[in-house]
């Protein structure tokens, strides 16, 4: 096979596979600017906000960690993947007071039990809610997560394709060099010279 030729198939495959890394890095790029936006969008609509420093540090004063989670956002609108992560955590917190610690199916069970118990009924609203909303925001911290995910892939495939760019350009530089009757592999006769 001619040197020229296999240096041209190589150099045009490069070049195909930098057109697919950029489109994979363009498409990663609008899955992430997608999944922000409808996670923003979502997490707007519902109005949920923090509350404000002075209400965590004395509501669950005796939990250090529900405080530290929820003090870097005190007061602000729950708009972010880790905004609703963090909001998800005190809803966990709000309930962990209630019997069986807010899980809904352990509360539903025991009001079905006791089905004359009223306070028990509005425990079961209550906690429903509570896993509800925790599950819609978790949810949320998910789709987040995978914006991110598809961030990260689009500056590598957008890396990968920089670098196959230059290495497609040195294999058009390397293939005007390359002479027209060169074979690959080189077919020429090897002189051997025996020592004295």
């Amino acid at each position: 096979m001619k040197r020229k030729t296999l240096d041209l198939l190589l150099t045009s495959g490069g070049a195909m596979l930098t057109i697919v890394l950029i489109a994979a890095g363009a498409l990663l790029l609008w899955g992430y600017n997608f999944t922000n936006n409808e996670v923003h969008n979502q997490l707007a609509r519902q109005e949920i906000f923090f509350p404000s420093a002075k209400t965590i540090n004395t509501k669950h004063s005796e939990n250090y960690i529900s405080r530290s989670v929820q003090l870097p956002y005190a007061g602000k609108q729950v708009l972010t993947g880790a905004e609703a992560k963090a909001y998800a955590y005190k809803v966990q917190m709000d309930v962990y007071p209630m019997p069986f610690h807010g899980v809904y199916a352990k509360i539903s069970a025991y009001a079905m039990a006791h089905p004359k118990t009223a306070k028990m009924a509005a425990l079961v609203t209550t906690s429903f809610r509570a896993v509800t909303l925790q599950g819609l925001l978790l949810q949320a911290y998910a789709f987040s997560v995978f914006g991110t995910l598809a961030l990260d892939g689009a500056l590598a495939a957008f890396c990968a394709a920089f670098v196959l760019l230059v290495l497609t350009g040195l294999g058009l530089w390397h293939v005007r060099k390359v002479p027209v009757e060169e074979e690959f592999p080189h077919t020429g006769s090897v002189s051997t010279a025996k020592a004295a």
